[in-house]
């Protein structure tokens, strides 16, 4: 459901996610079933909740084995974005996953990066 057209879908559909993937046995599963790569694609929804729902559900699903597709370079750029953002909520929970979440070379590498294209195009879909 992460790629329907219809934005409330998608926004449930992430929550569901977000919801389930505390459960270890869930967590597993969508890792080995590559729902990484979906679940960032959520971060260029124009849906404030469905943003939201997908930095969070990027939290619950890095671990060490999983913690170069949830902290990759775009993931990096896309929360440096976010924490420059206007709306309180989503510019806390972006700070908060980059201090807990990556580590300080990323950020950096991110951060020189992002000096060299164009801020606030949002990542594409697909």
């Amino acid at each position: 459901m992460l790629t329907e057209d219809n934005e409330t879908l998608v926004e449930f559909a992430i929550g569901g996610l977000c919801n389930l993937c505390l459960d270890k046995t869930n967590k597993e599963y969508i890792l080995e079933a590559k729902g990484v790569e979906p679940i960032i694609n959520c971060l260029s929804s124009p849906n404030e909740e469905t943003v939201m729902s997908a930095v969070t559900t990027l939290m619950f699903l890095t671990t060490p084995q999983s913690r170069h597709q949830t902290t990759a370079l775009p993931v990096v750029e896309c929360m440096l974005r976010f924490s420059l953002s206007a709306n309180k909520r989503l510019s806390n929970l972006a700070t908060l996953f980059l201090e807990d979440y990556c580590s300080p070379p990323q950020v950096e590498e991110a951060r020189n990066l992002s000096k060299h294209t164009a801020v606030g195009i949002p990542l594409p879909k697909d």
